[in-house]
């Protein structure tokens, strides 16, 4: 099948062959063609053919060859762009995920702290009510203690002083609560005999009895004043565990309140962080996909255009073959035979036609020596009007050559001017084309290169940025480390120093209480001693009123016992008030060691990040310039390839619409010295 089609080609291109040379035969040939024949003629324009279809194929794959660069260009950088575009897809999925996620711990987290407070906030209601009502026993109580402590004093004063308001004392006293059995008998015993008749044994008695009296008096004011000072000294603990226990409530409730605020912010911070993370998902999500249509598109186009190429090629290529087969078949004996026994018989019949017509006209005429003086000048005013050399060569000619040949070099040179205005007019575009194209990806590279160029020094100036940010966390980490140091060295110094003293305080009030016991042993038994002796009976008082039994010094032990009793208070208030400075200073230190801890580790957090971060920007630096190198590359290619169509394309001298314009009127210059001819054949 592939000969039948060859050989059918061939007989097409030798049947064409031939009409062309007998069309070109049939046209009488002017005297300046003598010299070429048809079949010549044909084989130059074949020839002509065969090298503008080279030319032209040779084009095409040169405007392939860079369709394909851009082809391949555009798919690699699409291509990588969409790679991007994934990554970042996946990085900003992972980023929405955790800080929803984070925000859902830190919800749970809230949640857990506002029913600590509520808690909290309840205990301190409760404790400090059932401290209102501790304080109100106490007061309740004290003053009890406290008016009983009076009404004894007055009553041994008033014993003492023999006062006539005795009885009225002593029964203030038998009215009060908690005095013991054993007194309200001697105090009523007392009383009686205070109210009998006043005789001289019976004042003895009084007297005896009134002594016994004064030392059960003493004893109950003892008393009392142990149960006073013991209500005090628990009025005084209660209320220092009372404000220990606020004080760590109070400042629970403030640190789970602040740390309630803390996550209540950084939750606000993670769902925000989420949502623009969500924001930029979507926008990258877009470009995706816009990217992955442009990339279909591209690769589409791509394919059509590879396709329409290829086919045109072999078009090409195939009439290319043809030409050259059409001229072989010319150059072949089968043809330039025929044509060298008959063309050239046709062209001498021609030319003796041309010799009669002109023997018949015979020599110039005054008129036509007057025609060709007035075309000779209408070519030099023409040629010296528009400076063309073409014009100004035709006129020389004219003065000499026949008016056939200076007609058919007017053609000639018709057909020359019009060539060169196609053959600059496709240069024309073509340099519009590569200028533009050029200009464009030199814009663009400039462009590129600046805005590369710029994000480097962007990430220049935020990579140093975040290392002084690193530095200075660095510095405050360092800082608070210090600190919390010197807090412990100093806690450890305090709390040792508390300790002994607070040792020393509890050993102390074992020896005062022992003291204390000592003594009250002793006077107890006295007084005892006394006022059994004292009720034995009136007669046995009577008897041994003049001799009195020996209790002790009961003048001097109430000081005594008084003094040892405000040094155990205030031993009791020194361990107290030392326990609760302890207390608070060690809370003290716990919270600073706590907020201090938070705050390394929000720091050093803060500085992981920071660090990735800049390690990301870095990369992204070098990622950078190693575009800007590429990209300043292509930009150099660009330039230098301008200077290279300068030379081609830029116009030096006359402008593209100067040389149009100048050859336009040539043109018309030649049509109008054509048509003087014209006028001459006629005349």
């Amino acid at each position: 099948f592939g000969s039948a089609q060859a050989g059918c080609g061939m007989a097409v291109a030798r049947r064409a062959a031939v009409a062309l040379i007998l069309a070109c035969a049939g046209v009488p040939a002017d005297a300046g063609d003598a010299a070429v024949t048809p079949l010549q003629k044909v084989l130059s324009l074949l020839g002509d053919m065969s090298s503008k279809g080279k030319a032209s194929k040779h084009e095409e794959e040169v405007e392939f060859a860079k369709f394909q660069q851009f082809c391949v260009g555009t798919r690699e950088a699409t291509t990588k762009s969409i790679d991007e575009a994934s990554g970042h897809i996946e990085q900003l999925s992972a980023d929405v995920a955790k800080g929803e996620a984070d925000a859902e711990e830190l919800a749970t987290e809230i949640s857990e702290l506002e029913a600590s407070v509520a808690q909290q906030e309840a205990e301190l209601e409760t404790a400090t009510e059932l401290r209102a009502k501790e304080r109100a026993d106490y007061s309740s109580a004290h003053k009890d203690l406290s008016e009983s402590v009076d009404a004894v004093e007055r009553a041994i004063a008033v014993l003492k002083s023999r006062e006539a308001d005795v009885p009225a004392s002593l029964m203030q006293v038998q009215d009060m609560a908690g005095l013991p059995r054993e007194a309200k008998a001697a105090i009523r015993s007392f009383l009686a005999l205070a109210s009998g008749d006043e005789d001289a044994p019976k004042a003895n008695a009084y007297e005896s009895q009134s002594g016994g009296i004064v030392g059960m008096l003493e004893n109950l004011l003892i008393k009392f004043q142990d149960q006073k000072l013991t209500l005090e000294k628990e009025e005084m603990n209660g209320k220092a565990n009372f404000e220990m226990l606020a004080q760590k409530l109070s400042d629970n409730i403030k640190d789970s309140k602040r740390r309630t605020s803390e996550k209540t912010a950084t939750k606000a911070q993670k769902l925000e962080d989420a949502a623009v993370a969500k924001g930029d998902l979507s926008t990258t999500q877009a470009g995706k996909a816009e990217d992955e249509k442009k990339l279909d598109d591209t690769l589409t186009s791509c394919q059509s255009r590879s396709q329409e190429f290829e086919k045109n090629q072999v078009l090409r290529a195939e009439e290319i073959k043809a030409i050259e087969q059409a001229m072989e078949i010319l150059g072949s004996d089968e043809v330039s035979g025929a044509a060298d026994e008959h063309l050239p018989a046709l062209l001498q019949l021609g030319s003796k036609r041309g010799t009669a017509l002109v023997q018949l006209r015979g020599a110039e005429s005054p008129e036509d020596a007057q025609k060709r003086e007035h075309l000779i000048a209408f070519l030099k005013g023409r040629a010296s009007s528009i400076g063309s050399r073409y014009l100004s060569l035709l006129a020389t000619h004219a003065h000499a050559d026949p008016f056939g040949k200076i007609k058919q070099m007017v053609k000639d040179l018709i057909v020359k001017l019009m060539e060169e205005a196609n053959g600059e007019a496709d240069q024309k575009a073509y340099c519009d084309t590569e200028l533009a194209t050029n200009k464009q990806t030199r814009d663009n590279k400039q462009s590129e290169v600046e805005e590369l160029a710029a994000g480097v020094d962007k990430h220049e100036a935020e990579s140093a940025q975040l290392t002084q940010q690193l530095a200075e966390l660095s510095d405050a980490l360092g800082e608070l480390r210090k600190e919390q140091a010197e807090a412990t060295e100093l806690r450890s110094k305090d709390k040792a120093t508390n300790t002994a003293a607070i040792q020393d305080a509890k050993t102390a009030q074992v020896a005062v209480e022992r003291a204390t016991k000592v003594l009250k042993d002793f006077y107890g038994k006295a007084d005892e001693a006394s006022f059994i002796q004292g009720s034995a009976g009136i007669g046995q008082e009577m008897s041994e009123a003049s001799k009195e039994p020996y209790t002790g010094m009961q003048s001097e032990r109430g000081g005594i016992v008084g003094f040892l009793e405000v040094i155990l208070s205030d031993f009791a208030r020194l361990e107290t008030e030392t326990t609760t400075a302890e207390d608070k200073a060690q809370a003290a230190y716990e919270k600073f060691m706590d907020e201090s801890g938070e705050d390394i580790a929000v720091k050093e957090t803060e500085s992981s990040h920071k660090a990735d971060k800049k390690q990301e920007v870095d990369a992204t630096t070098g990622s950078l310039k190693k575009e800007l190198a590429l990209t300043q590359e292509e930009l150099s290619a660009a330039l230098e390839y301008f200077e290279k169509l300068k030379h081609e394309c830029v116009d030096n001298g006359l402008s593209y619409a100067d040389r149009v314009r100048m050859r336009e009127e040539e043109i018309q210059s030649l049509q109008e010295a054509l048509q003087i001819l014209d006028q001459q054949d006629m005349a």
